[in-house]
C-alpha cells in the first residue's frame, strides 16, 4: 500500500507527533523538551508541471522550520489549533504553551492544576483543539481539563482556570477522539469526544461532562479513532469508534451504543498476547486497496493495515526494523502521504503504484540519505535557559507509547532529501 521515501532521524526519542490539519506540516515533541516542525514537499497540481515536488512522482526536499527547547524534561503532547495557525504543546514541567506554527514563537502559556492527590505537577498527557475557543487537557492523575483560551493574549504564564474538570477514567487517559458535530449543530463543531483510560471508554459532553462509561474490558486500552460513512442497515448508525488494545486487538464501537464492543479484530496474533496497538489512523479514502482502512502502529515497530467491513488485515510495513521501538505517532496529511514517528525516527511514506510493485520485484530501489546542516536558531526566547533536565534517564513509564529506543536508529530510504538539518 505505501513505500518509505524518506527518514527523518532526531537526536532524542520521540514522544509525540501533531500532524497540520491544512498544510504539508509535520511536528514532533522529544524527550528532551525539544519541539520541531518540518514541511514536506506540497501535493500534485491539477497541471504536469514538474516543479511541484511530491512524494510520488518527483524529488524533493524537507525543511526543518523551527525548532526549540520548549519545556524542561520532555515534551509530552501536541496540538493543532483547528485551523492549524497555533501549535499547542505541554510538558511536565506543567505548562501549555501556545505558539505560531510557523515561527515557533510561543504566544500563550498556561499553568497546569496540580496533582490534586499529592499538590505536585501533574504532568499531559494529550492536548485537543476541539473548536477556535475550547481546549481539551487531560494529565497523568486522570483529569480531564475544558479551557475557553478565547481571554489568552500575551506570552505570559496564567494561571488560567479550566471552565470544567471531569474525570471520565481511573487511569490516565491513552486517547481522545472527537464524535462528528451531528446535523443539527449551530457551530460546526464537535461537542462530544470519547475517551480511552485504563480498560475502559468513555463519553464526555462539552456541557454535560461524562455522559457514559462503559464496562470494564478486561483489557488496556491504548487508542482510538472513528470511521464513519459505513453501512446503515438495521440499527447501524454508520459510524464506530475502532479502539486500539494491549493485546493486539482492535475493538469496534458501535456510536451510540457505548456500555461494550461488537466486533473485534485480531490485528496480533502472538504467543502470550499480541502485541500492543499504540496509535492509530484512517487511511484517506481512494488509498490504497479501496474501502475503509485503518493503519495501526504496533509496539514491536510494525504498522498493519485492517479493513473494515470485511475485518481483516489486509497488508503490513515496518517503521523500525533494527530496534524494533513501538510507532508512537500515526497519521496522514493533506496530500495523503503517512507519516510515523518511533524511536529517534520519523517516516514519510507515499502510497506505491502498481508500477512500483512491478519495479521493486525487478531491483531493488535507490537509497537516499539525507544530510544534516546546521542547527537553526531557537525562536522562543523565553525558552533558552531551561536546565538539562528529560526523561530518557527515567525508569520505564507505564504507557506504552513512550517506550525507549532500543537500537541504532534508521537511515532514510527514497526519494525525499532532507534540507537545512543538522
Amino acid at each position: 500500500m505505501f513505500e518509505n521515501v524518506c527518514a527523518l532521524p532526531v537526536e532524542h526519542d520521540i514522544f509525540v507527533q501533531a500532524i497540520h490539519p491544512k498544510e504539508p506540516l509535520v511536528a514532533v515533541g522529544l524527550a528532551s523538551g525539544d519541539v520541531h516542525t518540518y514541511r514536506l514537499p506540497p501535493g500534485a497540481g491539477d497541471d504536469d508541471n514538474d516543479t511541484t515536488l511530491t512524494s510520488a512522482n518527483g524529488f524533493g526536499t524537507i525543511d526543518r522550520i523551527w525548532r526549540t527547547r520548549r519545556h524542561k524534561g520532555s515534551c509530552r503532547t501536541l496540538g493543532y489549533s483547528v485551523d492549524g495557525a497555533s501549535l499547542y504543546s505541554a510538558g511536565t514541567d506543567g505548562v501549555v504553551k501556545i505558539a505560531d506554527c510557523m515561527t515557533g514563537q510561543v504566544t500563550a502559556k498556561i499553568a497546569i492544576p496540580l496533582d490534586p492527590s499529592n499538590g505536585g505537577i501533574d504532568a499531559p498527557t494529550l492536548v485537543h483543539a476541539l473548536s477556535p475557543q475550547s481546549v481539551v487537557l487531560t494529565t497523568d492523575s486522570g483529569s480531564l481539563h475544558i479551557y475557553d483560551i478565547r481571554s489568552l493574549k500575551g506570552g505570559e504564564k496564567v494561571s488560567l482556570k479550566p471552565e470544567n474538570t471531569h474525570r471520565p477514567h481511573d487511569d490516565y487517559v491513552s486517547s481522545l477522539t472527537p464524535l462528528p458535530p451531528t446535523q443539527a449543530s449551530t457551530s460546526g463543531f464537535s461537542k462530544q469526544w470519547v475517551t480511552t483510560g485504563g480498560s475502559t471508554l468513555a463519553v464526555t459532553d462539552l456541557r454535560r461532562g461524562v455522559m457514559v462509561r462503559s464496562e470494564d474490558q478486561d483489557e488496556e486500552l491504548l487508542s482510538s479513532v472513528i470511521v464513519t460513512g459505513l453501512s446503515t442497515k438495521g440499527t447501524n448508525v454508520g459510524e464506530k469508534v475502532i479502539v486500539g488494545a494491549g493485546n493486539g486487538v482492535l475493538t469496534l464501537w458501535e456510536r451510540g451504543v457505548w456500555d461494550d464492543q461488537d466486533e473485534r479484530i485480531v490485528v496480533d496474533r502472538a504467543k502470550g498476547g499480541g502485541e500492543s496497538l499504540d496509535s492509530i489512523a484512517m487511511v484517506p479514502d481512494g488509498v490504497g486497496v479501496g474501502g475503509k482502512i485503518v493503519a495501526v502502529g504496533m509496539g514491536n515497530g510494525g504498522i498493519r493495515f485492517a479493513k473494515i467491513g470485511p475485518n481483516k488485515v489486509v497488508a503490513e510495513l515496518k517503521h523500525d526494523e533494527l530496534s524494533q521501538e513501538g510507532v508512537i505517532g500515526l497519521g496522514f496529511d493533506v496530500t495523503g502521504r503517512m507519516i510515523s514517528s518511533g524511536g529517534k525516527t520519523i517516516k514519510v511514506w507515499g502510497e506505491q503504484t502498481w508500477q512500483d510493485v512491478d519495479e521493486d520485484e525487478a531491483k531493488e530501489s535507490a537509497t537516499v540519505n539525507g544530510k544534516r546542516d546546521h542547527e537553526s536558531e531557537d525562536t522562543d526566547d523565553s525558552d533558552k535557559d531551561m536546565d538539562d533536565s528529560s526523561e530518557e534517564d527515567e525508569p520505564k513509564q507505564k504507557r506504552k507509547k513512550r517506550k525507549r529506543n532500543k537500537g541504532k536508529q534508521q537511515k532514510g530510504h527514497g526519494i525525499l532529501q532532507l534540507s537545512g538539518l543538522d
